[in-house]
């Protein structure tokens, strides 16, 4: 089946200052970081919560597959061989598989970690044959048989030794995945060292190496796209006009509230953000099918953020679920920077004078239950989706 990816990466180079495409990425991938608190949590008619086993992250990996809104579904190597090689989950879906490519030191955050605290140093587990067929010495023609595109992750903390040992890294793995036929995305974090950068320079300095880095990749070896922090809308409207054709996608950061994701997508997407990927905001969510089916409608521009947070709140309700949080507190902007000075603040906003949400309606919403029928978003139009959404959204939450 045509992959979504493919198709929106098409029309934004296409036109890049008039297409409205969108990509969403779910990032499954955190027990390469995490270990086993990586899956997140499942909680409990008590009020306790336990972690989930990795065969229950792996069968809400299928529930949003079959959901079928995501563009990217990020995993572990291990999971994808799982899904993607032995149970071909994604022959028939518009979703395209992508591994974590490589991890650096500074996502080692195990239980007891202190390594984290540690300048980066480049690290990678992955296997660029495994991906593609399951073993090593893949011939030419197994290698389309399991994952084509891997995230690649770089830290940079202004350090000599550091930073060339990471470019040096990121060489060997673009002359690899160049040979093999593995496309990448690109994650430049912020430093993970404290004082790396002055804080009112970081998000020049971000900006500075991504175009010192690329500089050198032509094309054959370029990231189809790039995931990094949001530093403020200056710092991505400067990143986004230096070259309309370097695809710009933010990550999501730690959980935070529901605003906070709403928000960061749509403030992102409004200076020039083309992708978002979001993992704990996702695998922490109430109910993680709903929430992507808002981040969707957020995308498309169907609905507002705050709105999508009381709409968010009405679905909960709905399948009685008990939030998180009150709708006044996930109304709460806590971890997201929003403005062009590129400082991190936190905003109440106040509870609406409106219904806490549209009314819902009995029929069963497609953003909670594993619909048979999702249609083929691959072949559809902006505009076909955009009205099959705006038309869900009426049918599910009322006019």
């Amino acid at each position: 089946m045509a992959k979504s990816l493919d198709q929106k990466l098409a029309a934004i180079h296409a036109d890049p200052s008039g297409c409205r495409e969108f990509i969403i990425a779910d990032a499954k991938d955190a027990d390469m970081a995490f270990g086993m608190p990586g899956p997140g949590v499942v909680r409990l008619a008590d009020g306790s919560e336990r972690f989930r086993t990795l065969e229950e992250f792996r069968e809400q990996i299928r529930s949003i597959v079959r959901q079928g809104i995501v563009d990217i579904m990020l995993m572990s190597a291990s999971t994808a061989e799982q899904l993607a090689l032995q149970e071909r989950l994604f022959d028939d879906s518009s979703i395209t598989p992508a591994v974590r490519a490589n991890d650096t030191s500074d996502i080692h955050a195990m239980r007891g970690s202190r390594i984290p605290t540690e300048g980066s140093q480049p690290f990678r587990t992955l296997m660029l044959d495994h991906a593609q067929c399951g073993h090593i010495d893949c011939e030419q023609a197994e290698r389309t048989l399991g994952v084509d595109l891997g995230l690649y992750s770089m830290t940079f903390n202004n350090d000599r030794q550091l930073d060339l040992n990471t470019l040096e890294a990121y060489k060997a793995f673009r002359v690899e995945a160049e040979r093999k036929g593995f496309r990448h995305f690109l994650e430049v974090f912020n430093p993970n060292l404290p004082n790396a950068v002055a804080p009112e320079q970081m998000p020049q300095f971000i900006n500075d190496v991504i175009a010192r880095t690329l500089a050198g990749v032509s094309s054959a070896g370029r990231p189809i796209f790039l995931k990094i922090a949001y530093n403020g809308p200056a710092a991505m409207e400067e990143l986004v006009a230096y070259d309309p054709h370097l695809v710009v996608g933010v990550l999501g950061g730690s959980s935070g509230t529901t605003l906070d994701a709403f928000m960061l997508l749509a403030e992102a997407k409004k200076h020039g953000a083309r992708a978002a990927l979001f993992g704990r905001k996702i695998n922490n969510a109430e109910n993680q099918l709903a929430f992507i089916e808002f981040l969707r409608l957020i995308a498309e521009g169907v609905i507002e953020p705050v709105e999508a947070v009381r709409a968010y709140h009405a679905v909960l309700a709905k399948l009685n679920i008990r939030p998180l949080r009150s709708l006044d507190e996930d109304l709460t902007l806590q971890t997201n920077v929003m403005s062009y000075a590129g400082n991190g603040t936190t905003v109440s906003l106040p509870p609406s004078t409106k219904p806490q949400a549209a009314s819902v309606k009995d029929s069963p919403s497609r953003a909670t239950s594993d619909d048979s029928a999702t249609p083929n978003f691959a072949s559809m139009t902006s505009d076909e989706r955009l009205a099959y959404h705006r038309e869900r959204l009426n049918r599910t939450f009322g006019e």
